[in-house]
């Protein structure tokens, strides 16, 4: 299927958002992901299911001043 990351199309296998994020390789802590401008928790990204064309926001957190 292919989704939006970052307003980046990319195609993908994963069938939830956890699997998206490894398939990714995010880090395990310091990221927020967003669906159609609606955060997920993280405990609940195994069970959010992916649709063709969401359009998903991935931010990390960052250090500095």
């Amino acid at each position: 299927m292919r989704v939006n990351v970052n307003n980046r199309e990319i195609s993908t296998e994963a069938q939830n958002l956890g699997e998206l994020v490894l398939q990714l390789e995010l880090p395990s802590q310091g990221v927020a992901v967003a669906v159609g401008n609606k955060l997920v928790r993280r405990v609940d990204w195994d069970a959010f299911l992916l649709e063709e064309g969401a359009r998903i926001t991935i931010i990390k957190a960052a250090c500095g001043g």
